[in-house]
């Protein structure tokens, strides 16, 4: 039997309808094309000192809770490494706790200096350690290996252990300068990385003595009290800003040129009122 011309058309119809489906179906596995972001992602390094660190972290997280567009990435390293990663350029700030050598200086002249804030040098103990105070000549003797136990000093009988920072850290040079007037350390000194790393090591050696930035002081350490001239100095924000306690030094941010773009931004808020208050809250002293 031959197919009727309907029969035809019904076929071609139906085939007709197959193939818009099957274009319908290809068009929606296209993909949509994306809309251009209205603001281009920003990124910033900033890298050095583990005093200054956690400041410049809150300070990063502040702004951008606030600034979807910006990232700051913050790390640490030490001063000396700021000062280095500033200078070649390969993070956009650096962080230091000490001054910038002279040195230093002319191998990266174009430098620019900024200070955000100050900060205390504290001797901290184990909280079982009976010592409340010691003068500058004691924290010495401590510290190059005249006195190795205690009880010379005032406290129980107990092994001395003396903790400090590596070489890369500004608050190890700034103590030396301060401390050991250029003496060197004793050679079992443990040499730690970080304040954090101190903090917690003097937390868990009953006989350790160790030094730190007054935002690493805690109920898990007890912050010693310096003697100069028969007065007891409690290293706090207060006796800081008052030039009491001997042991204070500035905290700096670097730059190669003067910072402009986001690095400028973000400098700007830590100088802000908003931003010297985080300096407040982790317990150092602002400078505005």
């Amino acid at each position: 039997m031959v197919p009727s011309k309907t029969h035809f058309g019904t076929i071609a119809l139906a085939m007709a309808g197959i193939l818009i489906l099957s274009l319908v179906a290809a068009g929606c596995t296209e993909s949509t094309p994306t809309k251009p972001s209205t603001q281009e992602r920003v990124s910033i390094k900033v890298t050095g000192s583990t005093t200054v660190l956690p400041i410049a972290q809150k300070a990063a997280d502040a702004y951008m809770a606030t600034h979807a567009n910006a990232d700051i990435q913050v790390t640490g390293g030490g001063s000396s490494v700021g000062v280095q990663a500033a200078g070649e350029k390969t993070a956009d700030i650096g962080m230091s706790s000490r001054d910038v050598k002279s040195d230093e200086m002319k191998k990266y002249p174009e430098l620019v200096v900024t200070t955000i804030g100050k900060d205390g040098v504290a001797l901290i103990i184990n909280p079982a350690n009976t010592v409340t105070s010691l003068s500058t000549a004691q924290i010495k003797g401590i510290y190059n290996g005249n006195f190795t136990n205690w009880k010379e000093v005032g406290g129980p009988d107990m092994a001395i252990v003396v903790v400090g920072r590596d070489s890369a850290s500004g608050t190890r040079e700034f103590f030396t300068s301060s401390v050991m007037g250029g003496q060197n350390y004793v050679p079992t000194m443990l040499e730690k990385n970080s304040n954090g790393a101190v903090q917690q090591t003097i937390s868990q050696t009953p006989g350790a003595i160790g030094y730190v930035g007054l935002g690493f002081i805690d109920a898990s350490v007890k912050a010693v009290r310096v003697n100069t001239g028969g007065a007891e100095v409690e290293p706090t924000v207060q006796n800081v800003l008052s030039g009491k306690y001997p042991l204070s030094r500035s905290l700096y941010l670097l730059t190669s040129g003067q910072p402009s773009g986001l690095a400028k931004e973000y400098l700007d808020y830590i100088l802000s009122p908003e931003g010297q208050g985080l300096l407040t809250e982790e317990g150092f002293v602002p400078v505005n």
